[in-house]
């Protein structure tokens, strides 16, 4: 099975990373089912803190549907509860810039 990688980066609001990662701890079962669902696995999301950068790593399944979730209704909710704390886009999905891969080592 060929693997595939994806990362992005996002941005939280000043004083947010307490509430984000609250947030997360706590994430919904139906959200997580939905994402793993689509074929995403091993996601991870990291903080710089100077900066509020979000960087996010995940696996993606040869023949994955990572970019159908955008259409799912519990998606668009949980995009609607952030919306608050991050930089969004005018439908709430958040502000999500792809990172190109320059090295990796096995």
């Amino acid at each position: 099975m060929s693997e595939l990688q994806c990362a992005f980066k996002m941005k939280l609001k000043p004083g947010m990373a307490d509430e984000y990662k609250r947030r997360h701890d706590a994430i919904w079962p139906e959200l997580k089912k939905v994402i793993s669902d689509s074929g995403v696995y091993d996601y991870s999301i990291f903080l710089d803190e100077e900066t509020n950068i979000l960087f996010a790593y995940q696996k993606l399944k040869p023949g994955n549907k990572a970019d159908d979730q955008k259409f799912d209704p519990v998606v668009r909710k949980w995009w609607d509860m952030m919306a608050d704390i991050m930089d969004v886009n005018p439908d709430n999905s958040p502000v999500s810039i792809p990172l190109r891969q320059m090295f990796h080592m096995d």
